[in-house]
């Protein structure tokens, strides 16, 4: 008599794969132990390996024998709705809670309780949400079956930790005492699972097969400039059949390119966590559907999209960590004989990575800013923002951190200190830096493009059986059309595009707390910067600029955003302030005069600057009273009514310009319009 876990996988396959589907002997294995033993169990397999089979033919069994509704707990929305669907391909009834349906949130916790639905997937942030906080506690306890999918979120030590992820997940092994529960993963190295396994249980089972991907095809095409990338994809894109997605680092670099790929004909979307919804909705049908060539995203589009015959990945700069590019490009080719996952490393990933590795590491001068603001009582993040000064994304990521060591939690829409006691923990988060430090030097090797990249990426997740792949640019010696560079006329054209763009600066409305000033600011108007961060067509003279005078060609530029830029000016400016930054001075002066000489437009020495600027990560207040102490207005200088240009070779944080806009407003200008050379992140 065949074995009830292996009846139900069984059928499930059949509904899901096919009746040539066949039954992996791990598949059985954990399907067992979840359904016999009551057993905690740690799934750590490929991308198309069948980890969600398992947890299916779990969920039928148990629910055969009388078992509760099955919880999983996913990290997006995206895979939420696609792991809905799923379910029902193999025959079972499954319901989301989340931010977009809470209307319907009674209705699938009714259903849930009283255990007539087979599976509830909620994302972790729901638990901030009281209304769901309290009916945690009845939902486990009527679970029959709790899972965590992509479950290396829940460990300090993964590529994409999500601390309320990893709060959620504690609570539910905490409480789920006597029922079974599944992590499942495809990218965790050995540390990771570990720390997964030792989470969920000392008597975890876990289950680690082969990481390789017989499907995808890796090249390496190093040495290509900003420009050469861009001209790269659209050549490549351009010969591949089938769809696929363009991985870029930042949320500036998928408009970009997306905005390129489209002038040259392509049908493409950009993708990022800062979509709403339902466009980010909208994008993924339409690539599952095969109605766009392309979607150019950030990491947002990542885990658990699944569209099975996605021809290729190509990554417009390197992530920061061979798991995170594993993780990437193991959405391609799951359902194809070959798919392309090409990488084109930029001589600025290490500056990014550098970027974004400080977002998950708290620093204690922050946190005090912080507990010092709860203190006085609770707090929204908008009420936190203006009393701290700490900007908004670096913030909610602290919070986050905090809640996880209970020292805040949530109240409605504020928060408010627990009273715990919250210590620094050097010995942890110096651990943490030192990993992400062997990641990035992993992805170097990587980038390289030297030594099987298959095995490359084996290695880096601890793969136990790491071997030479035989298909990837390093193995065969052949890199994917266009080869080692693209044509002149792709290049022409990209040159010409990114030099078309206008960047528009948008001003700062409110003073901080804890300055010489208070409220709303009467300062700058909507400004124009000739680059944003690693700007394509500019990228070389920006990582050269100084404080000599500046090239023609840059002078140029300016002159062509200018007259862009004019058309939407409700009166010409009547005079030009260059700002005497200490490192820009002469710089700014020498952009002055060549404007000033092409619009016969009068240059005002009109602001003075005295003593040291802090850094730029130093929290806004201190920076805007730094400046409020040390710029002035020249005495006696007369500034005419009506709009006046101001010109700065910088522009990261904006309170240089704003102070000087407010100074200059008050002295008689109806405008202050900000032209700036190169704007920062």
């Amino acid at each position: 008599m065949q074995h009830l876990a292996d009846t139900h996988l069984d059928r499930v396959l059949l509904k899901m794969a096919g009746p040539d589907a066949i039954g992996r002997a791990d598949q059985r294995a954990a399907v067992r132990a979840l359904v016999d033993d009551r057993a905690r169990v740690l799934v750590v397999q490929a991308t198309g390996w069948g980890k969600s089979a398992v947890y299916w033919a779990a969920t039928s069994a148990l629910r055969a024998a009388g078992g509760g509704s099955t919880l999983i707990i996913s990290p997006l929305l995206a895979l939420m709705r696609d792991q809905v669907a799923a379910a029902e391909a193999a025959g079972l009834s499954a319901a989301t809670v989340n931010s977009t349906n809470p209307d319907e949130w009674d209705a699938i916790f009714e259903a849930a309780l009283n255990k007539t639905l087979d599976v509830l997937l909620v994302s972790p942030e729901r638990l901030a949400n009281p209304r769901f906080a309290s009916l945690l506690p009845q939902l486990i306890g009527s679970a029959g079956l709790v899972v965590i999918d992509e479950a290396h979120c829940i460990s300090d030590w993964g590529f994409d930790f999500r601390p309320d992820y990893q709060r959620l997940a504690r609570s539910l092994v905490g409480v789920a005492a006597g029922t079974p529960v599944l992590a499942t993963t495809a990218t965790a190295n050995s540390r990771v699972t570990a720390d997964v396994a030792q989470q969920l249980g000392a008597d975890t089972v876990t289950f680690r097969g082969s990481l390789a991907r017989s499907s995808l095809r890796l090249s390496v095409v190093p040495g290509l400039s900003a420009i050469e990338r861009y001209a790269w994809v659209a050549e490549a894109i351009r010969e591949i059949n089938g769809s696929g997605i363009i991985y870029a680092l930042t949320i500036a670099e998928t408009t970009r390119l997306a905005d390129f790929l489209a002038s040259e004909g392509f049908e493409v979307a950009a993708y990022s966590g800062a979509l709403e919804t339902s466009d980010r909705e909208r994008v993924e049908d339409q690539l599952r559907n095969n109605e766009l060539k392309a979607v150019v995203a950030t990491s947002a589009l990542g885990m658990g999209y699944d569209k099975p015959d996605l021809a290729f990945c190509i990554h417009v700069g390197s992530p920061s960590s061979p798991v995170a590019y594993y993780q990437q490009v193991g959405r391609a080719g799951r359902a194809l004989d070959e798919a392309q996952a090409i990488l084109l490393p930029a001589e600025t990933d290490a500056q990014i990575w550098d970027h974004f590795a400080t977002v998950g590491v708290p620093d204690k001068v922050r946190v005090g800013l912080i507990l010092d603001a709860l203190a006085e009582g609770p707090k929204t993040v908008l009420a936190l923002e203006a009393s701290t000064a700490i900007r908004r994304g670096r913030l909610e990521g602290l919070l986050k951190i905090l809640a996880v060591e209970d020292a805040v939690e949530r109240e409605g829409s504020s928060w408010r200190s627990t009273g715990t006691t919250w210590t620094y923990d050097a010995q942890r988060w110096d651990a943490l830096a030192e990993v992400r430090l062997n990641e990035a030097n992993l992805m170097r090797t990587y980038a390289s493009g030297v030594g099987c990249l298959m095995q490359t990426l084996q290695r880096a997740l601890d793969d136990p059986e790491p071997q030479p792949c035989g298909r990837c640019s390093a193995c065969t010696g052949q890199l994917p059309h266009p080869g080692a560079i693209p044509e002149a006329s792709s290049l022409e054209a990209a040159r010409q595009f990114a030099r078309g763009r206008d960047v528009v600066i948008e001003p700062r409305k409110l003073w901080p707390n804890g300055t010489a000033r208070k409220g709303k600011i009467i300062g700058c108007s909507q400004g124009r910067a000739l680059a944003f961060a690693d700007d394509p067509g500019w990228v070389d003279e920006m990582r050269h600029l100084n404080n000599a005078p500046p090239t023609t060609e840059l002078l140029d530029g300016l002159v062509k955003v200018l007259t862009r830029w004019r058309g939407s000016w409700r009166e010409r400016p009547v005079a030009i302030v260059a700002l005497p930054t200490m490192a820009h001075g002469r710089l700014n002066r020498s952009v002055a005069e060549h404007l000033g000489q092409i619009g016969k437009l009068p240059v005002l020495e009109a602001v003075t600057l005295s003593g040291q600027m802090p850094q730029a990560d130093v929290p806004s207040a201190g920076q805007v009273q730094a400046r409020l102490t040390n710029m002035a207005l020249v005495d006696g200088v007369d500034v005419p009514r009506g709009p006046v240009l101001v010109v700065d070779a910088l522009y990261q944080t904006g309170w240089t310009m704003t102070v000087a806009a407010a100074l200059l407003r008050e002295a008689g200008a109806t405008a202050v319009l900000p032209f700036v050379i190169h704007q920062l992140p």
